[in-house]
């Protein structure tokens, strides 16, 4: 029989168009209106403000963030114009309520001049952030201060992190989907060697990847320096933080993992390798208890072990967290048991003649309803995390996701073929093995007559013999795989489907240090970038704005005027929908010409009235496209930046 590709018929094609059009509208449905969300923390404010110019030292400096984050020592310095420390190094938690703020003490009779201030923390999403800025006292002057270009999380120690969280992502995957695969699909898989080896790796290599992310989180969070691993204090540090403990309690849960692999390769494997017509009816019995004890405990170990994830990196913070985590445990399970279990296949059809059909038919529903359970959890991450479709397709977050999608797409389809191949297979089974059983018995026959020329007292004689008879079945088998048509067929669709997967697995491994589209939209603060004002005209901007809390949205009203180059007078309305005054406790605008390179440009203006404020002697340097970036605060923690672009003639 020629090896030809199962053909599209009009009624599968149709399903698959109408299962198509279901997934773009619950798109569609969960992109709309969705609300804010927080994930990567982010500076709001800071006192003095960046680039302020004070008459006199503050006492101390304060730094408030738009969530919880952790800080080591060193994580807020303040530097003066030669580089020396002018802070005590004492952090200060000044954090009240809805506050995050935290600040340092600086020391008394500070000279005039421009001082750095630098700072490095961890976000509630366990990824390193960092930042600076600074202010000056008495009037600006050089600095010889030099911050590191390298952002937190960088630099080879940052490589080495992202390698062990890929590892341990694909490790989990192996571990868990293949023992799902031999409990679920193939259950005498588990006294198969090439099962064995596949599973056991998958522990060691989510092992190996858990300790060497343990050993360097403290450098991936702080110093960036690779020799940190050696540093035993920052590792005290890293197990009192949240993703230290998330670390440990899976390196714990790996132990119990261990248990779980020796039992199903052990006494397990024994079992399911005798001949069920051998078997009696409580040796039967207890088999099917053996099998019911460890899917129980081996899904609790391995939900435990997803959980590790979903309690410490973009599911523990943000909208919805007590909702997320168990969504995301859902998602990990649903990407082990179908991606790891396509990875048993592919050993089991490459490795294992002895492979059922009966097992590929098992994965293949396993498989679907594994996809099933990753739509719907996947879609209500996506919202959760990207929330707009202009941050679905203008972050960095959301282009990943559309990668991922497309990648999932791929597969799926990878999977239709493997399905078509698998219903042959079903066809040509009962042919295939009358005539295998057929080449058995001849060659058992073959056997039994080499065996009566044999002298049993020969040992040495005995053993060749035995070597013949075991290179006689494995080539038998070979002879049977490589004349199945429909196997050959499922070895490619399936490796397909592996080689998609291992790319899969990358975007996954990004998109989880990535910081959200939701998060990255609100901080860029691109609302509106249109370009309404017309050169050597007063400049007139309405421009919505959602800062995400209570009374957090309204309408800004903007004017400059004369609008042209020099000294501009400066007026600022901010109105709710009702069309009455947004009394916000802040208010500032900056000017930026990003053609230039010029900018930002502050203007602070004053409070006239509730919901209205002006500023005089704004100054416009030269002609040109000017960003213009409107920032209301409409609480202690609820703050959104709004832009717009215009031409100053």
């Amino acid at each position: 029989m020629t090896d030809t590709a199962p053909r599209f018929g009009p009624s599968a094609t149709s399903t698959a168009v109408r299962a198509l059009l279901v997934v773009v509208a619950l798109f569609g449905a969960l992109f709309v209106s969705a609300g804010p969300a927080a994930a990567h923390a982010a500076l709001t404010d800071s006192n003095p403000k960046d680039g302020a110019v004070v008459a006199t030292a503050p006492k101390n400096i304060t730094l408030n963030f738009s969530e919880q984050i952790q800080l080591g020592e060193d994580a807020i310095r303040v530097l003066d114009p030669t580089g020396k420390r002018a802070d005590t190094g004492e952090v200060l938690d000044l954090c009240s309520g809805n506050l995050v703020q935290y600040g340092v003490a600086l020391h008394k009779g500070l000279p005039d001049g421009t001082y750095t201030v630098a700072w490095q923390a961890v976000s509630a999403d366990s990824h390193p952030i960092s930042g600076a800025l600074t202010f000056s006292i008495g009037a600006p002057s050089e600095s010889s201060v030099a911050l590191p270009s390298q952002e937190a999380g960088g630099g080879v120690v940052g490589v080495l992190y992202g390698i062990a969280r890929y590892a341990a992502y694909a490790g989990f995957i192996v571990l868990v989907g293949g023992a799902a695969f031999v409990l679920a699909c193939w259950r005498r898989g588990a006294s198969e060697r090439p099962m064995q080896r596949l599973v056991v790796r998958g522990w060691l290599l989510l092992t190996a990847a858990t300790l060497l992310m343990l050993l360097l989180r403290g450098p991936y969070t702080g110093s960036g320096d690779l020799s940190g691993i050696f540093d035993l204090g920052a590792l005290k540090a890293v197990l009192t933080t949240k993703t230290g403990a998330a670390l440990v309690s899976r390196l714990l849960l790996l132990g119990a993992a261990a248990l779980f692999v020796a039992v199903l390769f052990g006494a397990y494997a024994k079992k399911v390798a005798v001949d069920p017509e051998e078997l009696e009816d409580d040796e039967d019995s207890s088999r099917k208890d053996l099998t019911f004890g460890l899917a129980l405990g081996g899904g609790v170990v391995a939900a435990g072990i997803a959980a590790t994830w979903a309690m410490s990196e973009h599911a523990s913070t943000g909208l919805q967290p007590g909702l997320a985590m168990p969504v995301d445990v859902l998602h990990m399970l649903a990407v082990a048991a179908w991606l790891g279990g396509l990875a048993a296949l592919l050993t089991a059809l490459y490795r294992s003649p002895s492979l059922e059909r009966t097992a590929v038919r098992n994965f293949s529903r396993l498989a679907f309803g594994s996809v099933a359970v990753l739509a719907a959890t996947g879609l209500y991450q996506s919202w959760r995390q990207v929330g707009s479709w202009e941050a679905l397709f203008g972050t960095t977050y959301g282009l990943l996701l559309l990668a991922k999608v497309a990648l999932v797409a791929v597969m799926v389809a990878a999977a239709w073929f493997s399905r078509r191949w698998i219903g042959r297979m079903a066809e040509r089974a009962a042919p295939e093995a009358e005539a295998e059983a057929v080449l058995s018995e001849r060659e058992d026959r073959a056997g039994e007559e080499t065996d009566s020329v044999t002298v049993p007292e020969d040992p040495e004689r005995a053993a060749q013999l035995a070597r013949q008879r075991a290179a006689m079945s494995t080539a038998r088998a070979k002879r049977v795989r490589d004349a199945d048509p429909e196997r050959t067929g499922l070895r490619r669709s399936v490796l397909l489907e592996a080689g998609v997967a291992v790319v899969l697995l990358a975007v996954t491994t990004v998109l989880t240090s990535t910081e959200p589209g939701r998060t990255e939209l609100k901080e860029a603060g691109r609302t509106n970038t249109s370009a309404p004002a017309v050169a050597d005209r007063p400049v007139d901007l309405n421009m919505p704005f959602d800062t995400g809390g209570e009374n957090g949205k309204g309408t800004i009203r903007l004017q400059v005027t004369p609008g042209r180059t020099g000294s501009n007078a400066l007026h600022v309305w901010a109105n709710s929908p009702d069309n009455k005054p947004v009394d916000a406790p802040e208010l500032k605008v900056a000017f930026t010409n990003e053609d230039k390179q010029i900018g930002p440009l502050p203007a602070v203006p004053d409070k006239l009235a509730p919901g209205h404020w002006s500023a005089s002697g704004v100054q416009i340097p030269m002609a040109g496209t000017w960003k213009i970036d409107v920032t209301i605060r409409t609480s202690d923690i609820d703050q959104v930046t709004v832009s717009q672009n215009v031409k100053i003639g």
